[in-house]
C-alpha cells in the first residue's frame, strides 16, 4: 500500500488558525473553574461527552496536568478528541529533541479523552495498553503540533481508538492506539 507524504511546506495560515484557537481556549479555561479536579457532585448524571464539554467552556476545572507538560485539550466530539501542545527546552531529552514520554502523554490524553466523550453516564474507563510509534524528532523549533485521538470500537467492556501527532504543515511526528477498559464507576 503506498501512502502520500503530507506537504512540508509551512502552511502560515494553518499556524495563525491554531494560534487564535490556543489564545482563545486558553482565556476560556482560565476564566472558567482553572485547573483541578471535579467534584463528584459535579459529575453525576453527566455523560462523558458531556464532562469533556463542560471543562471545554470552563465550567468544570481541567486536569493540572496541562499546565506541567503545556499542553491543552482543544476539541472534543463523540468518539473524538484534539490536543495541542507546545514544545520547549524543558521538554528536551539530554540529545535535544522532546523527550518521548511527552509524546506518549499528549497521544494517551487525546486517545484517552476520545474514549472517554463514548462513556454514558456512571460509566468510566482506564488505559490497559498503549503503543506509541515515534517517526520524527520533534525539537523546539516546531512551534506546535496537534494529537487527534479517534474512537475505533466502543464496547461494554473494551475500547480501542488511534491517534496521530501532526505540525501545522502536515508533518507526522507520531501515531499511536490504545486499548481502554470499560466500567461502571464506583458509587462515591
Amino acid at each position: 500500500m503506498s501512502t502520500t507524504a503530507p506537504s512540508t511546506e509551512v502552511r502560515p495560515d494553518l499556524l495563525a488558525d491554531w494560534l487564535a484557537a490556543e489564545a482563545d481556549m486558553s482565556q476560556r479555561m482560565l476564566a472558567g473553574a482553572g485547573p483541578g479536579v471535579a467534584r463528584p457532585d459535579q459529575l453525576v448524571g453527566k455523560t462523558g461527552l458531556e464532562m469533556m464539554q463542560a471543562m471545554l467552556a470552563g465550567e468544570l476545572p481541567y486536569p493540572p496536568i496541562a499546565k506541567t507538560v503545556n499542553f491543552q485539550l482543544m476539541e472534543v466530539a463523540l468518539g473524538r478528541a484534539v490536543f495541542q501542545g507546545r514544545t520547549g527546552p524543558a521538554l528536551l531529552n539530554p540529545m535535544g529533541t522532546v523527550h518521548g514520554g511527552w509524546f506518549a502523554t499528549m497521544l494517551d490524553s487525546a486517545l484517552g479523552c476520545a474514549v472517554h466523550s463514548m462513556m454514558p453516564a456512571g460509566r468510566g474507563y482506564t488505559t490497559a495498553e498503549l503503543s506509541v510509534n515515534i517517526v520524527k524528532a520533534l525539537t523546539p523549533k516546531v512551534p506546535l503540533v496537534r494529537a487527534e485521538g479517534k474512537v475505533l470500537h466502543c464496547g461494554r467492556q473494551l475500547a480501542t481508538a488511534d491517534a496521530r501527532l501532526v505540525g501545522p504543515d502536515g508533518t507526522l511526528y507520531a501515531h499511536a492506539t490504545t486499548t481502554c477498559l470499560v466500567f461502571e464507576m464506583p458509587s462515591r
